[in-house]
Parts: structure tokens; sequence; C-alpha cells
């Protein structure tokens, strides 16, 4: 009796193991938080087993811990270079596209009412515009009523994608710029005060009165911050969306030999937004637990499928089906378990 009393228990601890949750942690880019998560959301509902975290923390917190094993993936904002991937043991793959835009506080001035020229915006972030009223920015606004305010610069505090993204363009755009303060997730800044994550830089922008910062697109919208808009590489003023976002982004030319790695700022194209980036995950190479590996890619493939169209409606790219496909043969080929292939 005791003998089957104690099989029928072991059975018992068996089936709970079976049905034991699995975590999967992942921190960095806070570009893509707002799509990851209502991603994390609907991934729960389908796997009831598995749940996935994710820290909007910065694209700095996001390489540092994954480079030091503390998370199962992080984001980035900033694409690695392949050497650096390669010492690092990990892997990278996009997870989206989107905009990058600058955000105004003018008193009067509504969303996409602001027109705004590359050199402009680069000298403001310079420092050297300082006020509204400033002729340059009225030479691109006739017939907008531009209050006499003080610019007040606001840019990230923290180690980021989205900086490195939009001082990648600012660095393209003037060569000032460029040598001055180049391109970087944190740079010396020339100008202004400094907020933590893009939600940091949208509330400081919110409550001060001719403020300017840049944020990722969604950001904005949630916040309701107006957005300027930017005359592109072919000299066209855009608004940001999601068709402005999509054809800057239709110029990308995806190689996993190269982790992906792609910037999109100051495509061509009559209808290009110019501050366009990829959102990007890393992974370790060779994972440790078969069980949080294929927990993590039947996440991934999930949100690459089924949550398209959440993405689109949130005003981030989707990827193409086509990358998509090479990023799956990308794991078939490169990640291993423990050192063996094909073990998930």
């Amino acid at each position: 009796m005791l003998k089957q009393t104690l099989a029928i228990a072991a059975m018992g601890l068996a089936l709970c193991a079976g049905a034991a949750e699995i975590t999967v942690n992942g921190v960095g880019a806070s570009f893509p938080a707002p799509v990851y998560r209502v991603w994390t959301y609907g991934f729960s509902n389908v796997k009831k087993n598995v749940r996935v975290n994710y820290q909007p923390l910065g694209s700095g917190a996001g390489i540092n811990q994954i480079k030091a094993g503390t998370a199962n993936f992080g984001g980035s904002d900033k694409p690695l270079e392949i050497s650096e991937l390669n010492k690092a043991g990990l892997l990278q793959f996009p997870m989206l596209s989107g905009g990058v835009v600058p955000i105004c506080n003018l008193p009067g001035v509504k969303n996409n009412q602001l027109k705004l020229d590359a050199q402009v915006l680069a000298d403001i972030f310079l420092g050297k515009i300082t006020n509204w009223s400033d002729p340059r920015i009225a030479a691109l606004n006739p017939g907008l009523r531009l209050p006499k305010l003080k610019i007040t610069v606001v840019h990230r505090s923290d180690s980021s994608g989205t900086t490195y993204i939009f001082t990648d363009y600012l660095a393209k755009v003037s060569r000032e710029w460029a040598e001055k303060v180049g391109a970087g997730s944190d740079v010396k800044w020339p100008a202004g005060i400094g907020g933590s994550k893009n939600p940091g830089v949208c509330n400081m922008v919110r409550k001060s009165r001719g403020a300017i910062g840049y944020t990722e697109y969604t950001f904005a919208a949630e916040y309701r911050i107006p957005v300027a808009m930017l005359k592109n590489r072919d000299g066209k003023f855009v608004s940001a969306d999601s068709k402005a976002f999509s054809a800057a982004a239709a110029h990308a030319d995806w190689k996993a030999e190269e982790g992906f790695r792609q910037m999109l700022t100051d495509q061509p194209g009559s209808d290009s937004w110019p501050i366009v980036g990829v959102t990007y995950i890393l992974i370790h190479r060779d994972q440790k637990n078969a069980d949080a590996a294929g927990a993590m890619l039947d996440y991934f493939k999930w949100c690459f499928k089924s949550g398209r169209a959440t993405a689109a409606k949130m005003h981030y790219v989707p990827m193409p089906q086509n990358v998509v496909d090479k990023i799956a043969n990308y794991w078939k080929s490169e990640i291993t378990v423990n050192g063996r292939k094909n073990a998930l």
C-alpha cells in the first residue's frame, strides 16, 4: 500500500513538473516597449505555461545584461557589429522598424504644423539656435505664428538606442555635429537637459514650454505631444506616420551573416521619414536551457506572425515575411544547446 501511495505521489510530482511555468526574461530598449507590452500579454493567453517579462531599461542595459548572462534576451536599437557579436557569443536579429520623431511644446502650434529641416534641427540640438523666433525657423514656416520663446532641448540621460538612431541621423546631415558630437548611445550633449528613457523625455517636453526633444513615435502619440514635420533627403517635407516609416524601411538589405545590421536614417525617397531605426533582439548563440530557449523562440515566432497587426496599428513596421524566413533559418543554423546543434 505504501509503495502504491509513493508511486501515485511520484506521478503527481512528475505531472506538476511537466506543467511548471517557464519564465523568459528580457531587458533593453524602451523604443519597442509599448508593443512588447501588448505582445507579452497576448502570448500569455496562448501559452499558459510560459511567462515572458520585459524590462525597458534602455539599449545599454539590454546589451550589458545579455553579455553578463542575467537575461534570456536583450533588446537594443543600436545594432552591434559582427565582431562584437562573435566576441560575446551572441546572435542578433531584427524585430521591428519604427520612427524617431522630434516633439515640441509650443503654445498654439499643433501636430504637423512646425516644419524643420536637417540643418536647423542639428543646430537646435547643438545649442546654436536658441529661440523659436529665430529667422531660420521662421523661413521654414511662413504663416505660422512662432512665439518669442527660449528653446529648451531635452535629450536622453541614459544609454539609449533611440539616441543612437537620432544622433546617427544628425551626424549624417551635419558635418559640425559629426565632428563635435558624433553618433552614439550616450553622447556629450552640447545643450539641454536629460530625461530617463522615452517616457522621461516625453514628460519633460510636455511640462516645459518651448521644449523640443526626440522619441519613438508611439510614445509621442501616447503622450499626445505635437510632432514636427521634417524635410527628407529628397527635399520633401513629410509627416511622421507608418507609411513614411515603411517607405524608409523598404531600402533595407538584410544580411544574416552581418547580424542583420541596418541603419535606416536619411534614406532616399520622396515619402521616406528621415529618422527610422530598427530594434533588435540579442540572444546567446549557445543556450544552456532547452526548455527556456524553445519557449523564447516560440514567443518570437508568435510576435512575427500573430503580432504583426498589433505592431502596424501601433505605428511600427513589422518585418517582411522573407526577412522572418531568413531569421528562422538563422536560428536553425546558428543556435546550439550546450554545444549541440538541432537540439530545439
